[in-house]
């Protein structure tokens, strides 16, 4: 009798063990510290289905945020991140390939910029490829001039096609206060440094 029920025990705890890893890995765990990465105008991706060499290829997400694929389409890229894109694509090819295994990478991420300007040594338009946070942003400037009012700067962002100014007060963050002010930038940020 023990030898049975260590058996099953085994068994229970092997097939527990099984189940840990089967949650959807096909997307990143999004936490505070890690926003989601979301595919933007001028990115590069990477489309393929397996087996099928007239289906892949490179596409370029259009100023409107799209782009298209042989038998799939246009596909809005508004939003999503590569995980969703890869959904979409398999939904649509799957009436002319059934069970397709599509892969949707992002090659180069073009489109992720965010701005700097006024009173900070180099002031311009940067390609990121990371996360991004304000204090970042403003050493990838080249700092704040002598004249800078650092504790009045201002994070310009787009939220539902409003502009909205989020208030930085570099005094702070740099004391070790209000930390969450130094927040992760998006893409299209503009940095307004008075």
């Amino acid at each position: 009798m023990w030898k049975g029920f260590q058996k099953g025990l085994v068994g229970l705890m092997l097939v527990s063990l099984g189940t840990v890893g089967l949650a959807d890995e096909s997307q990143p765990k999004q936490t505070p510290d890690r926003p989601r990465y979301e595919i933007q105008p001028g990115d590069v991706l990477e489309v393929s289905v397996w087996q099928e060499k007239d289906l892949q290829g490179d596409v370029v997400v259009e100023p409107d945020g799209t782009f298209s694929f042989p038998l799939v389409g246009e596909v809005s890229t508004k939003g999503k991140t590569v995980g969703e894109l890869r959904r979409i694509v398999t939904e649509r090819i799957a009436k002319y390939v059934p069970d397709a295994v599509v892969t949707v990478a992002a090659k180069q991420l073009l489109g992720n910029k965010i701005y700097v300007i006024g009173k900070v040594n180099k002031p311009g338009e940067f390609r990121i490829n990371r996360y991004v946070d304000v204090m970042q942003a403003l050493s990838m400037a080249g700092g704040a001039t002598p004249y800078a009012d650092l504790n009045d700067i201002k994070i310009l962002r787009r939220v539902d096609n409003k502009q909205v100014a989020i208030p930085f007060r570099y005094g702070d963050v740099a004391d070790g206060e209000n930390l969450k002010q130094n927040q992760f930038l998006k893409s299209g940020d503009t940095i307004v440094v008075p």
